[in-house]
């Protein structure tokens, strides 16, 4: 009278299901150094946390009385987790079974992976390797006809990077709408000499000619320049750990505001070799990463794009507490001018901070939009203009410090101009609409050509200009509000997040994020 029987069968169709792709593929997977899904759906969430959806779904086979005699599973699994306590959705292609393509998996897994995460407001961790639920060569033959390409449930994808965090973690080769999937997220990452992204792969291009590895066509460092993936690490572990440490920042969707980290550090710690970091000859670097690291608390600097759009440093911190989306010029690169691809990461990261609802400090150093050939060839203006609405768009807190240079349109978006700005400027500070270098012999082509001594005439109008761009001559009308001392800044800061910190609302941003 009990269901004993039918417990059995769905007890050995689960230990079917956990067979994967078989003993044979399975090995294959890990002597290329890679772990199975459920492996890395192990080492990422908390132990014992996963709750598995469609477990048993897959494709099978019956005899003349309707008895299984095989069975394949799908190549996508998912379910509910936590992460360091928080309730998470993950899902993960399983490259055991026909390499993750459309072939083996069943598109409503996905779809409900994304609903679910968008629906319970969950963050969701996505799992890519394969094709991700794309197509194959081999469908047309397992499915008897050419199919119509379309993107089933990908406005779920759209809807859930306005909603909730979408990290993404490519853990070996993806193409198609696996690499869509790895592109569409707020914070993705690779592993460096086994992870590869590509439209399409080595075989495929070949066919235009190009003979290309899956590391010269799509590798890490191709990947990360291009900006399609934020960040690379050696191991699958560290992989996990960067998923987890980027999550630690964030609401756990847009009706949440980010929580208060622990308070480790003094909020009052001055260090006194700011008071010398940067340098009086203007045509000096100098390590802007060192100055953030000495800014916020200790060890709280998570950097996301490192090696995209270079005259801008952005990633995750925190002050007394409190996460904060950072933004710093780097001025080893172009001099801290911006270029597109700059452009396009301020865009990002700024709609990243609205989206939920993290206050934005920028430490600015920024001559302008880089000027040339190439700049205009790349559409640099465009870029800068749909950066500079970003900005205009926030309504979140925003704090600005004038470290260096700030100059022309590109100089002007270091704040939101319509609304209030907490803004300081360091001694260092120089602004106007355009850098005296370069611009005297411009202006002055007549008084130049007039004087006995030209080169004597310069340097008497760069002498006298200078001391009338002295930044405090802007201070005696007001056009900047406080010039403070460089080791004074880390207390400003943090006394900038804890009063940001009751400002900030939860909710939908008017301007959502998009893949």
């Amino acid at each position: 009278m009990d269901w004993q029987k039918e417990m059995d069968e769905l007890r050995r169709r689960e230990e079917l299901a956990e067979e994967l792709g078989g003993l044979e593929r399975v090995r294959r997977q890990h002597d290329g150094g890679r772990y199975t899904i459920r492996e890395r759906i192990a080492k990422l969430v908390d132990p014992g946390t996963f709750h598995e959806l469609g477990k048993i779904a897959g494709r099978a086979v019956y005899d003349e009385k309707n008895d299984l005699t095989r069975f394949t599973p799908s190549n996508f699994v998912f379910g509910r987790a936590t992460v360091d306590g928080r309730p998470v959705v993950v899902g993960g292609d399983d490259f055991t079974v026909r390499g993750g393509s459309a072939d083996a998996t069943i598109k409503g897994k996905h779809n409900m992976c994304e609903r679910m995460a968008h629906d319970l407001r969950l963050p969701l961790i996505r799992l890519v390797e394969g094709s991700g639920g794309g197509g194959s060569v081999k469908t047309i033959e397992t499915t008897g006809r050419a199919n119509v390409p379309a993107v089933d449930g990908w406005e779920w994808v759209v809807a859930n990077m306005g909603t909730i965090p979408r990290v993404a973690l490519g853990l070996g080769s993806v193409a198609g709408l696996g690499a869509a999937h790895l592109a569409a997220a707020h914070y993705s990452i690779m592993i460096k000499e086994k992870s590869a992204l590509f439209v399409a792969g080595p075989p495929v291009v070949e066919r235009l000619g190009q003979k290309l590895t899956k590391n010269q066509l799509g590798g890490w460092e191709i990947q990360l320049r291009a900006g399609a993936v934020d960040d690379a690490v050696d191991t699958e572990e560290e992989a996990f750990a960067r998923a987890r440490r980027f999550l630690s920042y964030l609401p756990s969707s847009i009706d949440e505001l980010p929580a208060r980290g622990p308070q480790t550090d003094d909020s009052e710690r001055r260090e006194p070799w700011l008071f010398e970091a940067i340098p009086h000859d203007v045509r000096k670097p100098y390590k802007m990463r060192a100055i953030v690291e000495a800014l916020v608390d200790k060890d709280s600097f998570f950097e996301i794009s490192p090696l995209y759009g270079g005259a801008i440093v952005t990633g995750l911190a925190r002050l007394d507490g409190w996460p904060v989306a950072l933004m710093a010029s780097d001025p080893f690169f172009y001099g801290g001018a911006w270029t597109a691809d700059t452009c396009q990461k301020v865009e990002r990261f700024v709609d990243l901070a609205q989206t939920f609802h993290l206050p934005v400090v920028y430490l600015v150093d920024c001559p302008g939009f880089l000027i040339g050939k190439d700049a205009e060839q790349t559409g640099t203006i465009k870029q800068g203009v749909r950066a500079m609405s970003a900005i205009w768009q926030t309504t979140v807190p925003w704090c600005a410090v004038i470290v260096r240079n700030v100059f022309g349109v590109a100089g002007a978006a270091h704040r939101n101009g319509s609304r209030y700005c907490t803004r300081y400027a360091w001694p260092s500070g120089r602004w106007g609409s355009l850098p005296l270098e370069g611009g005297i012999e411009a202006a002055y082509r007549a008084e130049l050509n007039a004087a006995a001594d030209p080169k004597d005439k310069l340097a008497e109008i760069e002498d006298r200009l200078t001391k009338l761009r002295s930044p405090f001559r802007s201070a005696e009308t007001f056009w900047i509000e406080e010039i403070i001392d460089p080791r004074d800044t880390r207390p400003l800061l943090c006394e900038f997040a804890d009063r940001a910190a009751p400002l900030r609302r939860p909710g939908p941003s008017a301007h959502p994020m998009r893949p």
